[in-house]
């Protein structure tokens, strides 16, 4: 049996370990939101049943706006029969990359539980899969409960410990034998408020997704449970017990997760939501999920964003790291130019 001082020592001593954060990126809200994303218009890498749109045409067909609180709204074509190509929708990439942090999204509303729609928020590195991708928010067609998954090269796989969620596969290697193609190490949320109509019931909430050399974990908050460090700008996720997802185990993490883009996009069928649709009651409602998606567009008036902020927090280590090496390396630049000028030479 411990002691109680060596628990408290025990205690004390996380407490020191956990990394403290600083903010590192706000999103702007509003028309500004924008300006921080590309606009990804090839062919959707899923094989959805889609049209990407550039930003003008988003725009001019009302599928990105700004309401009256700056929240940002991205949606689809709810109105026009779809083309042969695809239902018309918006996959943004942000411009920046991050390494490591707390990734903190405020939603008031994420696409509903809708036959036929594949809305995502993730995180995917370049030459994928070798630099990791991290699945947030994901769910297709009528599911209610989020399910967040990581995808990576070889020799990655996780513990079904240390989360409140459900594992649904542990090896995170895209070509994992006995999992599905692309499966990924997948862990399912068991709250039905994490997710599509269930979320926008309750006004929304907050995801939290925390980054560090060990683990990948994350945090869904209802709307009226939202912990006050985080909407006073000074998150400490020591404090907010189990997260939903912890993805740690057999995996260097730092080897399979490189640096990050975000992205934020609504596809439709494809390899998912697709290639389920006979197994579940959507079926009803067409022979096909193309030919449901192609010709109800009243359907997705629900399948949309609504954005209440976006910021990105690093470790405040990091965060002192980098100023130290602004300083030597400002200091170091005073100290050549102080040697110049001694031996004469002009500084332009």
């Amino acid at each position: 049996m411990r002691s109680a001082t060596l628990l408290s020592s025990l205690a004390a001593l996380a407490q020191l370990g956990a990394a403290s954060y600083v903010l590192y990126d706000d999103y702007p809200m509003g028309e500004a939101f924008f300006d921080r994303w590309t606009f990804f218009t090839s062919a959707d890498p899923t094989n959805g049943y889609v049209t990407y749109v550039d930003q003008s045409t988003a725009q001019s067909a009302g599928l990105i706006s700004v309401d009256g609180n700056n929240s940002v709204y991205i949606g689809v074509d709810h109105t026009n029969i779809a083309s042969g190509s695809g239902r018309q929708s918006v996959r943004l990439t942000s411009t920046s990359t991050y390494t490591h942090g707390l990734i903190i999204l405020d939603l008031a509303h994420m696409p509903g539980s809708i036959c036929g729609s594949w809305p995502a928020f993730w995180t995917v590195g370049a030459d994928w899969p070798n630099n990791g991708e991290i699945d947030i928010i994901e769910g297709v067609n009528q599911q209610t409960t989020d399910a967040m998954t990581l995808h990576t090269s070889d020799n990655c796989t996780i513990n079904n410990t240390g989360f409140t969620g459900t594992l649904s596969t542990s090896n995170c290697y895209i070509d994992a034998p006995g999992q599905s193609n692309n499966a990924g190490c997948g862990i399912d949320s068991t709250s039905t408020q994490s997710y599509g109509d269930g979320f926008n019931r309750i006004g929304g909430g907050v995801y939290a997704t925390e980054w560090t050399s060990s683990a990948i974990s994350i945090w869904f908050f209802p709307r009226g449970s939202i912990p006050s460090d985080i909407t006073s700008g000074s998150p400490n996720p020591s404090g907010w017990g189990e997260p939903v997802a912890n993805f740690a185990g057999d995996c260097d993490i730092d080897s399979h997760f490189g640096a990050q883009n975000l992205v934020f996009d609504i596809t439709f069928c494809g390899d998912w939501a697709g290639n389920v649709w006979s197994s579940g009651s959507c079926a009803s409602l067409a022979s096909t999920c193309n030919d449901y998606v192609q010709n109800n567009p009243s359907a997705f008036t629900e399948t949309y964003w609504t954005i209440n902020s976006l910021q990105v927090y690093e470790d405040s280590s990091s965060s002192k790291a980098k100023r130290e090496a602004k300083t030597e390396t400002e200091t170091g630049e005073s100290r050549r130019q102080s040697r110049r000028r001694s031996h004469g030479i002009k500084i332009n």
